[in-house]
């Protein structure tokens, strides 16, 4: 049986702004490099396109005037690597439609399907909004 470490999370409360989201990208790219995922790898530039989508969405639809939005990292114990944005607004967030060809957004959604192996959106327990989550199995690693 493994057990969890205390830097098996990593939890970054972030601005919403365009800002905040580019720097929750960044740390989430640097603590995949510290877990061993370095920087250009497989699994880290998966977790950096998640990480930007969810953390773009939560910019651009979830935000709240005055409050911020949350990024947490986890390695679980099946190998998996979770990733959650929390905003504080608690819409719908809808499922991943093909856009129009034209489109110059509306792709985010369709990219974090295509590379999570799970992804879900869960209300936020003891506060307003919601969570937005993904697992994604690391390259390599037995699924």
């Amino acid at each position: 049986m493994t057990t969890s470490h205390p830097t098996d999370d990593f939890t970054f409360r972030f601005t919403a702004t365009p800002r905040g989201a580019r720097l929750a990208r960044r740390l989430a790219t640097h603590r995949l490099h510290i877990w061993g995922h370095h920087y250009g790898s497989e699994t880290n530039d998966a977790v950096a396109l998640v990480v930007a989508d969810l953390a773009a969405n939560s910019v651009t639809h979830g935000a709240v005037r005055g409050r911020g939005a949350l990024l947490r990292l986890s390695r679980e114990r099946d190998g998996l690597i979770r990733v959650e944005v929390s905003d504080t607004r608690g819409e719908r967030v809808p499922a991943p439609a093909a856009p129009n060809a034209t489109a110059v957004a509306g792709r985010g959604l369709m990219i974090v399907e295509a590379l999570a192996e799970d992804w879900g959106v869960r209300p936020s327990e003891g506060a307003p909004g919601k969570i937005v989550w993904a697992c994604l199995r690391p390259s390599g690693a037995p699924g």
